[in-house]
């Protein structure tokens, strides 16, 4: 016989997970003692509970696994919800653990009560969840808690919630938590009679005048979640096709590569945008992405090859609702690429290889960048292009960069090239300022022997700038770059030009967030002058534990979003 709290955390270490994220209090008690008797499992104490769940949601995309978080239910629960609401949006998979009172007592009013009497946290959890339940006895520890793995790996995949009350962490479990099959962990499935059928667009068997000759590829987030970006690169280079990403997607196809567009949509590259939306443009093959406003450049009706857009998703709704009928499928990007390579769809490709090298060439004899000379810009305040491009220089090829929500998701989206997958980590749907914070905590506890940056905002900071102060806790290596522009930026942007009052509203107190993270007991300095930039990120890369950085930015730089919001602006619900 064992507790469930060591029933609990035995499953974790035999599901390969070796960080949990918490915040210590009343209803969790039973794990304190516990945690000493599973050395294999390192807590990590947040500053918040909403920090701990970032943290698990940080570990969870770097990892390729899933993160674990713990706190209280009640206000704890609460203070994760927008976090277990960001996990849900991008598809990432956190299981969420939090404390409750004894089921006897459950509405007698007992402090910080959340069942089902009062608050009913599963209830409060279960719209931001892929799966929220109680675990109201001992003997429903096993099945629920297997149950819940297996709901949040989906497909889709998600986070899941589980209210543990305190009889079921101290109770006695007779049974062991046996492993989830990992041939379960990952959907290969697809519908292979709808991926032929679509794929007839390729072959010319629908129409007259043979196969697709201009032939491009966006990669979404589909494609990292498979593991598929090296079949993705394979089969590209085999018959050379271009391939563009979405944000969220960002260095599944190396974009050093010569058949990388870059990003396409929001931040996107001039290549993608000239690619994607391209009269020429014979068929676009859509993997894994969800196909919302900033993967589709603000659903641009200029995105419309001549012979459609083939779409694969494991969820129905994006081929419902932004797919041609008949062109959607079903299933897993990976297993696509499959069907893809087979041999009638193959002699398809070869048909076209010719006509797409000459056409790639001169989509990237043109600039790729927008504003490129804001690269080596002297002006003062700071460009953010130019402090973005200096961390690029100075960070290794296999570095990790997260990218917190406001205008520096902007800079940071065109002007930093990623390399491979998991490298760029941003929560880029729902997008909640101050998350990467957190985030790369849980980043670097997943990724320990890689070096790990976050692009943050003064903004971003206010909001969930106290996390740093774990990351110098626990002497993680990661680089804070705060580009502090005293200003919520992306907001400000818009809201300066219609008066006063809103400028004065958006507009941000210069704080000295060096001297904020020196006093949390990380290396910090304050950068003003260009010259300045790239020493600094040395510096702060030689140190030993966390560093921040505090660019004094310039609020007015545009942001480089000049299609997406050319494309916005043409753009009618009624059409």
């Amino acid at each position: 016989m064992t507790a469930g709290t060591d029933y609990i955390l035995a499953a974790l270490e035999s599901e390969g997970i070796d960080h949990l994220f918490m915040v210590p209090g009343g209803l969790i008690d039973p794990f304190l003692p516990a945690l000493g008797r599973f050395p294999g499992i390192r807590p990590i104490v947040a500053a918040q509970e909403g920090g701990a769940a970032y943290m698990a949601d940080g570990y969870a995309r770097a990892s390729g696994r899933f993160g674990a978080a713990l706190g209280i239910g009640g206000p704890g629960l609460g203070n994760m919800t927008t976090a277990m609401a960001t996990a849900l949006t991008d598809s990432s998979r956190v299981l969420v653990m939090s404390g409750e009172v004894a089921v006897a007592i459950e509405g007698l009013g007992q402090f910080q009560d959340a069942s089902y009497e009062t608050f009913d946290d599963p209830v409060l959890a279960a719209p931001v969840t892929r799966f929220s339940t109680s675990v109201d006895s001992i003997e429903n520890l096993n099945h629920l808690f297997r149950r819940a793995l297996m709901e949040m790996v989906g497909p889709p995949s998600g986070p899941v919630h589980l209210s543990l009350p305190h009889d079921t962490l101290v109770g006695d479990i007779a049974v062991a938590h046996a492993p989830i099959d990992p041939t379960l962990m990952h959907f290969r499935g697809i519908d292979s009679a709808a991926a032929d059928r679509s794929l007839a667009a390729l072959r010319g068997e629908d129409r007259d005048g043979g196969p697709a000759l201009r032939v491009a590829i966006l990669a979404g987030a589909g494609v990292e979640h498979d593991d598929a970006s090296s079949r993705l690169i394979a089969l590209a280079e085999r018959f050379s096709l271009p391939v563009a990403t979405t944000l969220r997607a960002k260095g599944v196809m190396p974009e050093d590569h010569p058949l990388s567009l870059g990003v396409f949509g929001y931040a996107g590259t001039r290549h993608a945008t000239a690619a994607l939306l391209s009269t020429d443009l014979d068929l676009l093959i859509v993997l894994g992405s969800g196909l919302n406003e900033r993967d589709t450049m603000h659903w641009s009706r200029r995105m419309a090859p001549r012979r459609g857009m083939i779409s694969v998703n494991l969820s129905a709704k994006p081929l419902a609702t932004e797919t041609t009928p008949g062109l959607g499928v079903l299933g897993d990007a990976g297993a696509f690429l499959d069907i893809l390579a087979a041999a009638a769809n193959a002699k398809a490709l070869e048909a076209g290889t010719a006509v797409r090298k000459s056409w790639i060439e001169q989509i990237r004899a043109g600039p790729r960048f927008y504003d490129i000379e804001n690269l080596s810009s002297e002006a003062v305040p700071l460009h953010p292009a130019r402090v973005v491009g200096a961390l690029r220089q100075s960070l290794a090829r296999d570095s990790i960069l997260l990218v917190d929500s406001g205008a520096h998701r902007a800079f940071a989206g065109h002007y930093f090239d990623a390399y491979a997958p998991r490298t760029y980590i941003s929560a880029t749907n729902l997008g909640p300022m101050g998350w990467g914070i957190p985030a790369a905590i849980g980043v670097a506890c997943a990724r320990p022997d890689t070096r790990v940056a976050l692009v943050t905002g003064d903004g971003c900071m206010q909001m969930h700038g106290i996390e740093i102060a774990v990351a110098a806790r626990y002497r993680l290596p990661i680089l804070y770059v705060v580009l502090n522009n005293g200003a919520l930026g992306n907001v400000w942007l818009r809201a300066h030009t219609l008066g006063p009052v809103p400028s004065e509203l958006t507009t941000v107190p210069d704080h000295d967030y060096a001297g904020f993270a020196r006093a949390l007991g990380l290396t910090a300095e304050t950068v003003r002058q260009p010259e300045d930039i790239s020493p600094a990120i040395e510096r702060a890369l030689a140190a030993d534990g966390p560093a921040l950085i505090d660019f004094k930015t310039n609020r007015d730089a545009p942001t480089p979003v000049y299609d997406f919001a050319a494309e916005a602006q043409r753009w009618s619900y009624q059409e």
